[in-house]
């Protein structure tokens, strides 16, 4: 199993309290956080048992759903919706750059 795989997860957990608190002022943002923030451990979870072409597919998925969880929060802070910790910040730039390295991006 992929060490980072259970950085998503942590990072998931860590999310939820700001996925909470966005949704109550952006119902769609705060679906769309929650969406992305869970697809990039879905796809990271079917790379690790995907084979050839299709694993580094699975992990280009994660990436671009790890960047949509990102430009999420991003959004939500510009709008004075929330302001979300550094170290979010800090374990989502963390699991972008391995997952670059694993899509061959």
């Amino acid at each position: 199993m992929l060490r980072i795989y259970g950085v998503v997860l942590e990072l998931i957990e860590e999310l939820q309290p700001v996925v909470r608190r966005i949704e109550v002022r952006d119902k769609d943002l705060g679906r769309q956080l929650r969406r992305a923030s869970c697809s990039v451990a879905l796809n990271v979870a079917e790379g690790m048992y995907s084979r050839g072409r299709n694993r580094q597919v699975r992990y280009h998925t994660a990436l671009g759903s790890a960047r949509e969880t990102l430009a999420c929060l991003e959004v939500a802070q510009r709008c004075g919706v929330c302001a979300p910790a550094a170290k979010l910040h800090g374990q989502l730039n963390r699991v972008i750059g391995t997952l670059v390295k694993l899509a061959g991006a």
